[in-house]
C-alpha cells in the first residue's frame, strides 16, 4: 500500500510517501523552489519524487491523504469570517492569513487539478482522502517509540482548534479535548514576534531574545493568556483582534498601552524589546506546562509526544522534561507542517485502516540524496580544485580542521525533513571558544549575535556535558549545561546557561558520529556546534546550493560526500555571488 500525503495552499507544502507503514520520502517545496515556507503548490517535490530521475512511480500510488478536512475547515472559517460582524469581515483579506492562501478553502480541488496538470489531464488520480490536520499532527505517535502515550498538539491552527490533546495506544489516537481556534498559543506568539519587528516564521529568534530579558512585564502579560481549571486557557481578547483582523491588526490599544508601539523596521533591539521577549517566552511557557500538568492528571502515561508547531520551542520542552510528572518526552523532526503530509498518511494507514505499527523513527534523513557524479560534476562547473577520500583519513581531517578551528560545510546523503539541519545539511565549528559563535553569526549566517548554535553531542557522553537523561536527535530540547563543563564549551551556551542540544549515536548518522568521535580524540571534547547549511535561504538541498553557499561566505572547508575542497578562487567566489543575486 503506497500512500502519498500532499499540501499546498498553506506554508511549508510538500509531499510525503509511505509505503506499507514505512516513510520512503518527506520532502519540503521550499528546499527545491528555494522560497522559505512557501505556500505554492510542490511540483519540485514531486518532479524529484516521480520524474524522470526518481525512484518512483506516480502510478504505483494507491490513495492521497492531505492534512485538511474541508468538512471542520469551512465551518470554522465561516465562523471566524462572521462571528463579530462587521469587523470580522476583515479576515477576508488576504493579508489578513498570510500563512495561508484563501484557496485552502477548495484544497481537494486544487490538488487534483494541480496534480492532473504535472502528470496529464488524462491521469486517473487516486482517491483523495483528507485527514484532519490535528489528526495528522498527532499521528507521528505511530513513529514514536512509545506503545502508549499522551500526545498534545499545540500550533497556529488547525481546522477547527489550535489545541487539542490525544491518548494514542498501539494504532489508536482517542480526542481528550480541543480548544478554540482562536486560543492560540502558535499564534500569539507569530504575532508578537512581529510586534518586536521580526518576520512570521521567526518566532525562534524571540525565544532566543527572550533569554536577553528580565521579568519587567511577566505579571501583566499574565494577563493576556490566562489559565483556567484542569489544564486549559484562554487569550484574553480584551488585548487583541486578530480574531477579527488577523496579521493587519493584531493586537487592540489595551495591548499597546502595556507594551508600547511595534519595533519598527530598522529600529535598534532595547532591554524593551527584550523583555516583552522574556514576558512572551515566560507565558508561554507556563500556559504549556499548565495543559501538560493538566493531561498528566488525566492520563497516567509517564510518556508525552508534542507536535504542532508550538513544539518547536525547545526552551520549554526542556521545562515539560524537567518540571512535570513526564518522564520521557518525544518530539519528531518534523513537528511543523513539514511533517504534516507524512502524519495524514500515517492517520489513514493506521486509523482508518487499521494498520499495527512496525515502524519507529530514529532519524530524519528522508529528503533527496545525490550521486558522486551529481557532486563533482556540481563542483567542475564552479570552478573549484578537490579530491577525493576515503572515509577514515576524511573524518579525521575534518576533525582536525574543526579542532584548528575553521568552519566546516559539511553535506552528507539525504537531506533532514523538518526545519533543523541534523548533521546532513550542516554547518560545523568547534564549540571551545566563544569567538566562533560571533564569527558564525557575522561572517556566515549574517544575523543577530545573540542567537545561539546547537551543541551536537555523542549520546554515551551526554550526561557528563549537559544535565539531560534521554536522547534528542532531532534538536529539540534545550537542557542547562552543567556549570562545570561550561568553561570548555562557552559557545554552545546560550546566555541563560541552555544549549538545543542535538545527541547523536553511531546508529543513526555514522559518519556525522565518527567525526565528532574523532574531534572528541584530539580535543578530549565530545561536543560540537552545529547550524543549519544556509544563509538569508532555505537549508541547501543540492549540491550546487552548497557550493554557492559556501563561496558566498567565509567558510573555510567544504565536504560533499567523500569530496573534499578548501579552494576559494575569487573566480568561483564572484561567479556564485552573481548567479545568486540573478536568482534572486
Amino acid at each position: 500500500m503506497n500512500i502519498l500525503g500532499i499540501v499546498t495552499k498553506s506554508h511549508d507544502t510538500g509531499i510525503a510517501l509511505l509505503q506499507n507503514g514505512i516513510p520512503q520520502f518527506v520532502l519540503e517545496e521550499e528546499r527545491f523552489n528555494r522560497e522559505k515556507h512557501t505556500l505554492l503548490f510542490p511540483n519540485m517535490a514531486l518532479d524529484a519524487a516521480f520524474g524522470a530521475n526518481g525512484k518512483y512511480k506516480f502510478s504505483d500510488v494507491d490513495v492521497i491523504t492531505t492534512p485538511w478536512d474541508m468538512a471542520r475547515l469551512r465551518p470554522t472559517l465561516a465562523q471566524g469570517v462572521f462571528g463579530e460582524l462587521p469587523s470580522s469581515l476583515n479576515l477576508l483579506w488576504p493579508s489578513a492569513h498570510k500563512t495561508q492562501a484563501s484557496a485552502i478553502v477548495n484544497l481537494p480541488m486544487r490538488l487534483k487539478v494541480g496534480l492532473k496538470k504535472k502528470f496529464g489531464w488524462g491521469t486517473k488520480l487516486p482517491q483523495i482522502v483528507q485527514v484532519g490536520h490535528h489528526e495528522s499532527h498527532a499521528s507521528v505517535f505511530f513513529i514514536s517509540p512509545f506503545e502508549e502515550a499522551t500526545v498534545l498538539v499545540m500550533d497556529g491552527y488547525g481546522d477547527e482548534t489550535a489545541t487539542s490533546a490525544y491518548f494514542g495506544r498501539g494504532n489508536t489516537l482517542t480526542r481528550d479535548f480541543a480548544d478554540g481556534f482562536f486560543d492560540s498559543l502558535g499564534m500569539l506568539y507569530s504575532l508578537v514576534t512581529e510586534h518586536l519587528g521580526f518576520k512570521v516564521f521567526e518566532e525562534g529568534t524571540v525565544m532566543a531574545l527572550a533569554a536577553l530579558g528580565s521579568p519587567t512585564y511577566v505579571k501583566k502579560f499574565a494577563d493576556v493568556i490566562r489559565l483556567l481549571p484542569e489544564g486549559r486557557f484562554t487569550i484574553n481578547r480584551d488585548y487583541t483582534s486578530y480574531q477579527t483582523h488577523g496579521f493587519n491588526r493584531p493586537f487592540k490599544q489595551k495591548f499597546y498601552d502595556l507594551f508600547g508601539p511595534p519595533r519598527k523596521k530598522g529600529e535598534p533591539l532595547t532591554a524593551h524589546h527584550h523583555d516583552i521577549a522574556y514576558a512572551l517566552q515566560h507565558a508561554v511557557e507556563e500556559a504549556v506546562l499548565h495543559v501538560v500538568r493538566g493531561l498528566y492528571s488525566r492520563h497516567k502515561s509517564k510518556n508525552l509526544v508534542i507536535t504542532g508547531g508550538v513544539a518547536l520551542n525547545c526552551v520549554a520542552n526542556a521545562r515539560i522534561l524537567r518540571d512535570t510528572g513526564f518522564e520521557a518526552v518525544w518530539v519528531p523532526p518534523c513537528a511543523s507542517d513539514t511533517g504534516a503530509p507524512l502524519g495524514s498518511a500515517l492517520f489513514h494507514h493506521h486509523v482508518t485502516l487499521g494498520n499495527k505499527r512496525e515502524f519507529v523513527l530514529n532519524h530524519a534523513f528522508y529528503g533527496q540524496d545525490f550521486t558522486d557524479s551529481q557532486i563533482t560534476a556540481a563542483l567542475d562547473a564552479a570552478g573549484l580544485k578537490y579530491e577525493r577520500m576515503q572515509e577514515g583519513p576524511l573524518l579525521k581531517r575534518v576533525a582536525q580542521d574543526l579542532a584548528n578551528q575553521k568552519i566546516v560545510g559539511w553535506f552528507q546523503g539525504r537531506a533532514e525533513m523538518g526545519p533543523r539541519a541534523l548533521g546532513n545539511r550542516s554547518i560545523l565549528s568547534d564549540a571551545r571558544s566563544n569567538a566562533m559563535k560571533d564569527l558564525i553569526n557575522a561572517r556566515i549566517k549574517h544575523r543577530e549575535a545573540f542567537r545561539p548554535f546547537a551543541p551536537v553531542v555523542l549520546f554515551d557522553r551526554m550526561s557528563e556535558f549537559f544535565e539531560f537523561d534521554q536522547p534528542d536527535p532531532f534538536m529539540t530540547m534545550a537542557p542547562r549545561i552543567r556549570p562545570d563543563k561550561l568553561p570548555l564549551i562557552p559557545a554552545a551556551g546560550h546566555v541563560d546557561g541552555t544549549g538545543r542540544i542535538q545527541t547523536i549515536d553511531r546508529s543513526q548518522n555514522a559518519r556525522y558520529y565518527g567525526v565528532i568521535e574523532e574531534y572528541a580524540k584530539i580535543t578530549g571534547i565530545p561536543v560540537i556546534l552545529n547550524t543549519s547549511f544556509n544563509r538569508q535561504e532555505p537549508v541547501v538541498n543540492a549540491p550546487a546550493e552548497a557550493i554557492s553557499c559556501y563561496l558566498r561566505t567565509d567558510m573555510d572547508v567544504l565536504v560533499l560526500g567523500d569530496y573534499y575542497t578548501t579552494d576559494r578562487n575569487p573566480a568561483a567566489i564572484a561567479k556564485a555571488v552573481v548567479a545568486f543575486v540573478q536568482a534572486a
